[in-house]
């Protein structure tokens, strides 16, 4: 690395792969990098320090971190290349990751960020001046005081409030990358959600590995899920709250009933399927048939008008059939799903699943991939086509967009169905309340406004 002058700041870029809790850590890494005195730049940019948040959930996942960490070494010699999260935690001893990166940073220590970047330099004789490390982690848990960038400018805040998994889903290898849950208390999370009401966000989203797990490890502290959502929920300026992924087990009539009587949660449940077939569930070491899947999308929409419901499905698992395909394929059909993020299987090594018998081609995979790809492809318009002359539709503005050469405001329902209004007398960060009147193109849908934004 080439030698700064004294007190010259040094120069950080970071590129995050993966998923929204890896983006949110990012983000922290970054904030707490530049309040220590570096200046984070693009990561096209010439930087001391390239940080790359590598994923590791499939194999494409660990070809695009391997691939971006080469690319940061090629392009940029002279620089530091720091590989973090699940990928150096699934690859720790692989001699190629050493040779990738000059520091490896697993998931338990990107907190740390600041003070591994200092123990570098100072062991390389590099100059530290003006840099000071900012340490806020957290003893009771482990988990940082982290935040994702909002989306759509100060509108929408994920809240990372759980990390880990215990449930050991036979082609996962998240458990082994992130370890056994942990929650973060109540408190802590109420101290990051009131920083960001300060700041005007509106909407929050409680995102986690295993967002289900939340509070398990905390059992006697009457800290759980729905206590969370309900003491988010009771603080000044939340408007609006979502829960990211849960497992089908926790919908019980008493978790619905308690949500919908919270205004401020939205009506858009993410319950992971991964297949509608019981032997391939069972297989998967799934902890649930699709009678109870069924059962807890029953429960949501007797509590819940019209709820979106969207799911994951994996196709292609290994061993399954044309029949178990077909029942997955009518299980999709038959409770009508919003959206349906479909995922192609891929085999992960050190996982049960990558030693099963039965591994499907790629050409199968892709076939039942695009024949629930047609499904959902339907079933969004459907879905977003019923609410069309309904009125009383909450809208959560969130920027400015050019479509088909007309200037919009665009932003999502309480169902997280994406809308756009004529952009002349509105703004961002506004709850409005109108008419979705028609459909724009694919993806968006007409609205009319009540009245002009307060």
């Amino acid at each position: 690395m080439e030698k700064k002058t004294k007190n010259m700041k040094k120069t950080v870029a970071l590129h995050n792969l993966g998923c929204k809790v890896n983006a949110y850590e990012l983000e922290r890494m970054s904030e707490k990098l530049s309040n220590s005195g570096y200046t984070i730049v693009p990561f096209s940019d010439r930087a001391d320090f390239y940080i790359v948040n590598t994923c590791s959930v499939t194999n494409i996942a660990d070809r695009k971190s391997r691939q971006l960490l080469h690319r940061a070494r090629a392009n940029h010699p002279g620089a530091v290349i720091v590989a973090a999260g699940c990928y150096v935690d699934t690859h720790r001893e692989s001699d190629s990751l050493a040779e990738q990166a000059d520091i490896l940073v697993p998931n338990e220590e990107k907190n740390n960020i600041v003070e591994i970047l200092k123990a570098w330099e100072q062991a390389h004789g590099t100059d530290t001046d003006g840099i000071d490390p900012v340490s806020d982690s957290h003893p009771d848990t482990g988990l940082s005081d982290c935040r994702h960038p909002a989306e759509g400018g100060y509108t929408r805040a994920f809240l990372k409030v759980q990390d880990g998994c215990n449930q050991f889903c036979a082609y996962c290898i998240i458990p082994y990358a992130r370890g056994r849950i942990r929650s973060r208390s109540i408190e802590d999370v109420l101290s990051e959600t009131r920083k960001f009401i300060r700041k005007g966000y509106r909407e929050f989203i409680l995102t986690g590995i295993h967002l289900s797990s939340y509070g398990l490890d905390r059992s006697g502290e009457g800290e759980e899920l729905l206590t969370l959502v309900q003491r988010i929920a009771d603080c000044p300026g939340v408007d609006r709250i979502r829960l990211s992924s849960l497992e089908p087990r926790i919908v019980t009539e008493e978790f619905a009933r308690t949500l919908s009587q919270i205004p401020a949660l939205c009506p858009h449940f993410h319950l992971s399927l991964q297949s509608g077939s019981d032997s391939v569930l069972k297989r998967m070491n799934r902890h649930y048939t699709t009678d109870q899947y069924r059962r807890g999308v029953d429960i949501l929409r007797e509590f819940f008008a019209n709820p979106a419901i969207t799911t994951d499905i994996i196709v292609g698992f290994p061993g399954e059939s044309q029949e178990e395909f077909e029942q997955t394929r009518s299980f999709v059909e038959d409770i009508k799903f919003y959206e349906t993020h479909i995922f192609k299987y891929s085999r992960r090594k050190g996982t049960p699943a990558d030693r099963m018998k039965g591994q499907l081609t790629e050409a199968e995979k892709g076939n039942r991939s695009r024949i629930l790809q047609d499904i959902d492809n339907r079933r969004r318009i459907e879905f977003a086509d019923s609410f069309i002359g309904l009125t009383a539709r909450e809208v959560l503005t969130e920027q400015l967009q050019v479509i088909d050469g007309q200037q919009y405001l665009t932003g999502y329902t309480r169902e997280y169905v994406r809308v756009a209004c004529p952009a002349s007398g509105l703004s961002p960060n506004c709850l409005l309340s109108g008419t979705i009147t028609g459909r724009l193109n694919q993806d968006t849908m007409l609205f009319c406004p009540d009245h002009s934004c307060p």
